[in-house]
């Protein structure tokens, strides 16, 4: 009797526990402190590769080298959160084997490369588990783990979040 009152108990703590294991999904307005400056004149994001050029105009956006606002205010409450954040991948580098392991997630295609990066709160450096097929990044990605609330820097543009051994999955509409 003993016995099956203790496996009722560790399932009941199992249960009860759950919940806080869940997976959080997020948009990309949850990583902006309620009270930061709205992310007023930002480019839209595009899925219509063929408007891509007329819609990253440098004269619209500014030389695609500077970053915005490098030190963006973060939501501190993400920080240890199980997450889960659609978004496009920025390679960091490439592995030995042709894949990405390590990139910034963005909130729209081009960002970092072809416009100027996003503010760093809209920035998450990510190193995932297995690597992406370079042939694949073009499409955008979901992307879940433990959220970090941490600045880090690239040559690219700084982060103001980090995943690290990310679950990454093609982004299903």
């Amino acid at each position: 009797m003993r016995y099956l009152a203790a496996i009722t108990a560790a399932c009941a703590l199992v249960f009860c526990a759950a919940p806080a294991l869940a997976v959080e999904e997020l948009s990309w307005g949850d990583l902006v402190p309620p009270d930061a400056q709205p992310l007023i004149g930002l480019p839209q994001p595009t899925h219509d590769l063929a408007s891509l050029a007329d819609a990253l105009s440098e004269e619209e956006f500014g030389d695609p080298a500077v970053q915005s606002q490098p030190d963006a205010p973060v939501v501190a409450a993400l920080d240890g959160r199980e997450v889960k954040l659609p978004g496009y991948i920025v390679p960091l580098g490439i592995d030995p084997d042709g894949s990405v392991s390590e990139f910034l997630l963005v909130p729209y295609f081009g960002a970092c490369i072809h416009v100027p990066p996003p503010p760093s709160n809209q920035i998450v450096h990510v190193r995932s588990a297995r690597g992406i097929e370079l042939a694949e990044l073009y499409q955008p990605f979901w992307v879940s783990g433990a959220m970090q609330v941490e600045h880090v820097e690239s040559d690219l543009a700084n982060a103001g979040y980090r995943i690290a051994n990310a679950d990454v999955e093609p982004y299903t509409y």
